[in-house]
């Protein structure tokens, strides 16, 4: 495999090998360090082997001079390379944020993914450790073999004890990582799933305060928090217990390695200064991979994030800036369309064809469960599991720039949901407001004069998710969304649920209206007064569309008693070419 294949493997390696100068920098200044950390060894050979037999004072001022002056570089080396690594770990996030945001949004989206904020932990995972000590430790650790090589250069038995107690930190640490790993990903993931379970229930809090449904969700709660405390304490334990056995085994070597150089001092093969120095050496060595140890952990959460955002990155590949088109008409075609969900045996869609020319209004009604939600989902684009072909202005979706197409599609969910700020920044989709747009549009939803009662107008906060408007509120500030800036294809899901008379009034002008411009306007609903403005009208059961004509002939035909003949009703819904 070509170099240039291994490192574009992947988008995040690919990142990662964007910054090899950034690393090579590091690994330079490391050599620098490393080589640096010498110095207090040969100072004191020095001083014990040659200032003290020669009681030479000014050789000890010019070797301390030079000492000093060795250790200022070496710090300057030191912070150099912390400083080149946080930048680059401030870039790599620059480079990477936005990108994760828009993959972990469609995870979401998608269903593949319940914690978007996830992907965000994982890249200050990563980027805390190519920043942190864990990484230093790791550029630090090839320079072991060369303090046990000076080593084995004052005394061959002093290497060799130094080789021993290198070699058991080493298989200390890969046992640790053989060991810890597992268990620290499942008390992470078990971790995560705590929070997740908690956070989504409590977003119901009026229900569960209400009807006395506390005291259940607690316990529930309580055997997951449970299990992953039992989880984290089991983790936490081992990696403990390693840890303490790399401080027995650091502590036993400065010892036993200055015991072994007193003996050879003794037995006159080695100078006191050696002596010395090479229990210096021998902790220099065994340093990196005691750090290495210390935070194998982080390592391995780090590499589990790693691992994580790379599948994200790759199952959400960023979309191709060449997807530009004209703005749509409004024209929506749908071609042997199936929706599924996980879980589910049978399709909640079952091979749906239409075709709807821009300027329609469309009602389409059924029981509930027909599909009539998954349906407008499918329409705006956001069913994760759909197979067959949307098409809009004969173009897929898919062939649609989303951030370009968005404002020429207006979707009102059933689950109308707002965001914390004021009535114009949610008419604005969270945009740059312009005003005359915001008015425009809440006048078309049927809205200004409600919005003008408020204390501040349309510079009002509405509180976390709307939590400060009445139901009829929320839907119909959603509304005057969805026709913000008149788009070409607007959906509205039950858009009358929480509407009283004069607000279901209101809708029906605002549907008129649209009609009028020349949008193309589906209106999802259960009441009959809203069927009134529409041109066509589908009617869906058991996720297939079971009529689907003009409102006039479908209605006749509904009216028709059950033995009247086939024929006269209308034509199903007829397959585009």
């Amino acid at each position: 495999m070509k170099k240039t294949e291994f490192f574009n493997r992947s988008e995040l390696t690919a990142t990662l090998w964007a910054f090899r100068r950034e690393f090579i920098i590091v690994g330079l200044l490391s050599f620098l360090t490393n080589l640096l950390m010498l110095a207090p060894t040969i100072y004191m050979l020095q001083v014990f082997d040659r200032v003290m037999t020669s009681q030479s004072e000014l050789t000890l001022l010019a070797v301390s001079l030079i000492t000093l002056f060795l250790f200022a570089v070496m710090a300057s080396s030191e912070w150099l390379r912390s400083r080149v690594l946080v930048r680059a770990g401030m870039r790599f996030d620059a480079q990477l944020s936005t990108r994760v945001f828009n993959a972990s949004f469609e995870a979401y989206l998608s269903q593949s993914s319940s914690t978007p904020s996830r992907a965000f932990g994982d890249l200050i995972q990563v980027r805390q450790f190519l920043t942190g000590n864990g990484i230093f430790a790791l550029f630090d650790a090839p320079w072991a073999p060369i303090y046990i090589a000076v080593t084995f250069f004052l005394h061959p038995w002093l290497g060799m004890l130094a080789l021993v107690f290198v070699l058991v930190q080493v298989a200390l640490a890969w046992f640790g990582h053989r060991k810890t790993i597992a268990p620290s990903e499942a008390a992470a993931k078990s971790a995560s799933d705590t929070t997740s379970y908690l956070q989504s229930k409590l977003r119901n809090a009026e229900v569960l305060e209400s009807m006395g449904m506390i005291g259940n969700l607690q316990q529930r709660w309580s055997r997951q928090y449970q299990a992953w405390m039992d989880q984290n304490a089991a983790a936490q334990g081992l990696t403990h217990r390693i840890t303490a056995w790399s401080k027995f085994i650091r502590y036993s070597q400065q010892s036993l390695s200055l015991g072994a150089g007193a003996l050879l001092v003794i037995d006159g093969q080695l100078s006191p200064g050696s002596m010395i120095a090479s229990n210096v050496l021998m902790g220099r060595a065994l340093a990196p991979i005691d750090q290495l140890v210390t935070a194998w952990r982080s390592f391995a959460a780090c590499k589990a994030a790693f691992g994580r955002l790379e599948q994200l990155l790759l199952d959400h590949p960023e979309r191709d800036p060449a997807l530009s088109q004209a703005a749509p008409s409004g024209e929506i075609t749908l071609r042997r369309v199936v929706a599924s969900a996980e879980g589910r045996s049978t399709p909640i869609l079952k091979n749906i064809s239409f075709a709807v020319p821009a300027g329609s209004v469309v009602a389409i009604v059924g029981p509930s469960g027909s599909g009539k939600s998954t349906l407008a989902r499918v329409m705006v684009g956001i069913w994760p599991d759909t197979g067959g072909e949307v098409l809009l202005d004969g173009l897929p979706l898919q062939r649609w720039s989303r951030t370009e197409l968005g404002p020429h599609l207006g979707y009102l969910p059933q689950d109308v949901e707002l965001f914390d700020g004021t009535i114009a920044e949610n008419i604005a989709r969270l945009g740059e407001v312009d005003s005359a747009k915001v008015i425009a549009a809440a006048r078309c939803a049927g809205l200004h004069e409600m919005i003008l009662r408020f204390p501040k107008g349309y510079n009002t906060p509405i509180g976390e998710a709307g939590g400060l408007l009445s139901g009829g509120q929320r839907q119909r500030i959603g509304l005057a969304r969805a026709v913000y800036g008149e788009p070409a294809l607007i959906v509205l899901d039950e858009p009358n649920a929480n509407l009283d008379d004069a607000g279901e009034a209101a809708l029906l002008r605002t549907v008129r209206e649209l009609k009028a411009k020349g949008k193309t306007v589906f209106l999802i609903t259960h009441r009959p007064g809203a069927i009134a403005v529409a041109d066509r009208l589908m009617i869906l059961r058991d996720g297939e569309l079971a009529t689907d004509g003009p409102k006039e002939a479908v209605l006749a035909a509904l009216k028709q008693p059950a033995s009247a003949p086939p024929a006269s009703a209308p034509h199903a819904a007829a397959q585009p070419a």
